[in-house]
């Protein structure tokens, strides 16, 4: 069996606040417009006029997508700052109404106004996606198959999104419950091969309900556009080596599973039923409670599970040269979530007498120094 690829290629989506206040705000037209000459294709507007989107080139490994990821982020940041604005790259904003935004006049996201109504206009979320080149269409989708065992993980590790509209949730992910009211989302299901994939996707084409698979929003799928598996699960990372992190866990996962199938092995694939729990203990907690273990049938500490994980893919990170990036999922869990440190921000500046949308504002400036703490 010819080994894949497995290349990188890494998508990420930024809200825009003001520098000052830290409000939600809409990029400026010379904002994109110094964005584009600088970064072309690789920057566009997304859903809502306060959002950017950013997507790296092809990288044949982790640190050419550090290289491409810090300057994708830099430039953004730099021409922000011209407008009084900067970047954060976290799933919700502390505080902002979706109610008060406006979309991007775009044939595509006019589209999606039109067919989805007032779900669309909830969609003040941000996501981080993650393609490995997987040339071969049945391997990919039996990849697939295996590695939704290990969303909820990856989903737990990226947890950014506690605040909704100035409330604490009470979630370490709330955007995955935003994004849930969405049709063809969630965890991707059970597929004997890419015939079957096609077959379905074909199916609602033929109706006139989706154009292609880019109207598939699993947490999970076969890309539309390239011969990838792209991870759509985790939120928006704050910080860049985050991002990196889980993109060398991807990669090394996915490299595991192949190298099982050499030796004629499989991962074991649990009914989505079970998976879907350990996604929404993910989404409650993120690394704090703990995963079900369904071998062991039980719940094992996250700490003692990434140490299982470590030890799987690590002939898989070296032979990818990505051990260092892999190796920080243990600083990663050491040091808690992206939800866990906001609301540390906000209990703190309330500590100190803030008033609650004062300590929600000192959340999105924590957010926006996360931003620049790794360029």
């Amino acid at each position: 069996m010819i080994e894949p690829d497995f290349t990188l290629g890494i998508e990420e989506e930024y809200l825009l606040v003001d520098a000052e206040t830290g409000d939600l705000a809409e990029a400026p037209q010379a904002l994109m417009e110094a964005c584009s000459a600088d970064l072309k294709d690789q920057v566009s507007p997304e859903f809502l006029r306060c959002q950017i989107e950013i997507g790296t080139p092809v990288s044949q490994d982790i640190r050419e997508a550090r290289a491409h990821l810090a300057h994708l982020r830099g430039t953004v940041a730099k021409h922000a700052a011209d407008h009084g604005l900067a970047p954060i790259s976290a799933s919700c904003h502390p505080f902002a109404d979706w109610r008060d935004q406006a979309h991007t006049d775009k044939d595509r996201y006019n589209q999606l106004s039109r067919d989805m109504g007032g779900v669309a206009r909830r969609m003040l979320i941000c996501g981080m996606h993650v393609h490995v080149g997987i040339p071969d269409e049945d391997l990919r989708v039996d990849l697939m198959n295996q590695m939704t065992h290990f969303l909820p993980w990856l989903l737990a590790l990226s947890a950014s999104s506690p605040f909704w509209q100035g409330e604490d949730t009470g979630l370490a992910s709330y955007r995955t419950t935003v994004f849930g009211d969405m049709p063809r989302t969630g965890l991707p299901p059970q597929m004997g091969s890419w015939g079957e994939f096609d077959r379905s996707v074909t199916a609602l084409a033929n109706l006139g309900i989706i154009e292609d698979s880019s109207k598939i929003w699993w947490d999970l799928r076969p890309s539309c556009k390239f011969p990838t598996l792209e991870t759509r699960i985790c939120d928006a990372c704050p910080r860049m080596e985050d991002t990196l992190t889980l993109a060398a866990l991807i990669q090394a996962t996915l490299r595991m599973l192949w190298r099982l199938s050499r030796r004629n092995q499989h991962w074991r694939q649990y009914e989505n039923f079970l998976i879907g729990e350990n996604r929404w203990r993910a989404a409650r907690y993120g690394t704090t409670e703990g995963q079900i273990d369904f071998g062991r049938g039980q719940v094992t500490p996250f700490a003692e599970l990434a140490e299982e994980w470590f030890a799987l893919i690590s002939e898989d990170a070296d032979a990818l040269n990505s051990q260092p990036a892999v190796a920080r999922l243990r600083e990663m869990v050491a040091g808690g979530t992206s939800a866990e440190r906001q609301r540390r921000v906000a209990a703190d500046a309330r500590a100190a007498g803030a008033d609650r949308m004062d300590s929600l504002r000192a959340v999105t400036r924590h957010l926006t120094e996360e931003f620049r703490r790794d360029l």
